[in-house]
């Protein structure tokens, strides 16, 4: 376990959408399409079955089969992180193992929310620790407080970063503060913090977060590894002005239009975006008039 500590998760990675035809089936090949077009960008690897991969809708079997297409799409070199948290520890351990078994690198693991009133600090750290410890592959503790209601503190992350097989973060919330202290905290342990979002990637590379996890990817990829690259080399002014411009965008696909809006942005650069799967509704022609407006007003069509 102790060489998964050296898996470098610096870099940008898209968080892939699932592709569903009008009947909400998945379509396979133009998932594979998709990605054959992200290839050409410099992302550090792709993530499947995230929140933007509606897994939450699907299937066990679809969510491992999406894995599957993702991992044999991707250029050789690309990190595919594979979403695999379920509600009970016991269910993740078992999709975790699948999701290895069928060509992912590292394990994404969402925090349980069902029972929040129980989500105590002594959950996740037991739910972690046996999930980590059963797991072929690596995993990534992954927050989103605004989709789960729950949310990871920092002295749970200081505490598991501590575990072998348990290498890094993708933080949703955008507490630039708190990405600080997690990266204090954990980084002689070589624990890797991932922004979960492209509108605060500047801010939380300032703190020493190495990598952004980020929906707008999907779309405006070139530019957000531009950001990526700037940060990494100092050049702060040029970040600060390409960081501007993002910040619209992507609150338009993340917290304005979710998915259904980053399926609509995606179909203006080239990508297939399609249906999203029930009960999420496409958007109406006022809100995609919207979402058009922040992307034009920012040079981006």
């Amino acid at each position: 376990m102790a060489s998964f500590k050296q898996i470098d998760l610096s870099g940008v990675f898209p968080p892939l959408p699932t592709p569903f035809n009008q009947d909400e089936t998945v379509n396979h090949e133009h998932l594979r399409n998709n990605v054959a077009k992200w290839n050409e960008i410099g992302f550090k690897g792709y993530v499947v079955q995230g929140s933007n991969g509606e897994y939450t809708y699907l299937s066990d079997e679809e969510r491992v089969e999406l894995v599957r297409t993702v991992k044999q799409a991707a250029a050789p070199g690309k990190l595919i992180i594979a979403g695999s948290g379920c509600e009970s520890t016991q269910a993740t351990i078992n999709m975790t193992q699948k999701m290895a078994e069928a060509g992912a690198d590292v394990a994404m693991v969402i925090t349980p929310y069902y029972f929040k009133g129980r989500m105590t600090n002594q959950a996740f750290m037991h739910h972690y620790e046996k999930v980590a410890s059963a797991s072929p592959i690596p995993v990534i503790l992954y927050s989103v407080p605004a989709n789960t209601g729950v949310d990871l503190s920092v002295d749970v992350v200081a505490a598991l970063s501590q575990h072998p097989n348990i290498i890094g973060i993708k933080d949703s919330a955008g507490d630039v503060t708190k990405f600080g202290s997690m990266v204090q905290r954990t980084e002689a342990s070589g624990f890797q913090v991932l922004a979960g979002s492209a509108s605060f990637m500047l801010g939380t590379y300032t703190v020493g977060a190495v990598g952004c996890v980020a929906a707008l990817a999907n779309t405006l990829g070139k530019e957000v590894c531009q950001l990526h690259s700037l940060c990494k080399e100092g050049k702060m002014e040029e970040a600060k002005k390409i960081q501007h411009r993002l910040i619209a965008p992507n609150s338009a696909v993340t917290r304005k239009f979710g998915v259904p809006g980053l399926k609509v942005a995606m179909s203006w650069f080239g990508y297939y975006g399609g249906p999203t799967r029930s009960p999420l509704l496409p958007l109406t022609p006022e809100e995609v008039d919207s979402m058009r407006a922040d992307f034009q007003s920012n040079g981006f069509l």
